[in-house]
Parts: structure tokens; sequence; C-alpha cells
């Protein structure tokens, strides 16, 4: 693998699709945050934590592997697994294998909010992504951003 140039300046034409990428990202995450508070009561972050938890193996996941999934630190996935116990959407349970940890565990609640809120946030993807993207550069955006996340996190 060839090393990449590091000669960037502040001017260099080559950061207008960072520049491009940090803007579509930050609009689309705030638009699809708002609706899905307005509409369902819960964050995009919420959201993606009850998404992981309903993709898991029996509903469940350590807390250590929730944060890395939903990509918040330790003490940031404690305060959002916090709200949504006191919400009613998850549970932490210890786990089976190891009593020193703890599981976040999808309550029923859980899921009946997140299948509701899965209709808004797909119509917001449709609406605010997938309907302005050419489909025809759908692969080449997967392809570009898949590589740009194995490379800041490998493994």
């Amino acid at each position: 693998m060839a090393v990449p140039d590091t000669s960037l300046t502040p001017d260099d034409p080559r950061l207008a699709a960072w520049r491009s990428f940090l803007e579509a990202h930050a609009r689309l995450a705030r638009r699809l945050d708002d609706e899905l508070r307005a509409g369902h009561g819960i964050s995009l972050a919420e959201y993606d934590a009850l998404l992981q938890l309903a993709r898991a193996p029996g509903r469940r996941l350590r807390m250590n592997q929730l944060a890395d999934r939903v990509i918040l630190s330790r003490s940031g996935i404690t305060r959002l697994v916090d709200r949504l116990e006191a919400a009613g959407l998850v549970a932490r349970r210890s786990c089976p294998t190891d009593a020193r940890g703890a599981e976040a565990v999808l309550t029923e609640a859980g899921l009946e909010r997140l299948r509701a809120a899965a209709r808004t946030h797909l119509a917001g993807i449709e609406r605010y992504f997938v309907s302005v993207v050419d489909p025809a550069d759908l692969p080449t955006i997967e392809r570009a951003l898949g590589a740009v996340a194995r490379r800041a996190c490998p493994g």
C-alpha cells in the first residue's frame, strides 16, 4: 500500500470531498435525529443502540460491545443506557458468563419503539439520501466510505 501524501494544505482542492462529507453527515444526522425525537421521543444514538440490541443474539449485548457498535465511549454508553432503561426500553442484567459484566437487554417495549421508529428513520434515509444520490453512485459511495471506515478503525 502506498504511503499517502500528507502535504495537505487548507486550500487543497482534495479537501472539498472531505468538507462535503462532513456537511452531509452533520445535516443528515441532525435531520434524522430531529425526526426521531419528534415522532418517537428517542434520539438517533438511542435508535442505533436499540437497533444493535435487536440484531444481537438474544437481543442482548455486553455494555462494551454495545459501546463499540454505536461508537460511544464507555461513559457515553452508560448514560445512553441509563436513559433507555429509565424509559423502559432496555434492562440491565448480569452477564451469564461473567458476573462482573453487565449486559443491556432490549425489552418488548424497546422492540416496539424501535419498530415504530424504523419507519420514520428509513423514510428519512430514503428522502434525504437514497432519493438524492444517483443509483449508479451508491456502490462507489459504499466502497469509498467502507475503505475510509476500515482504515480509520481496522478490525
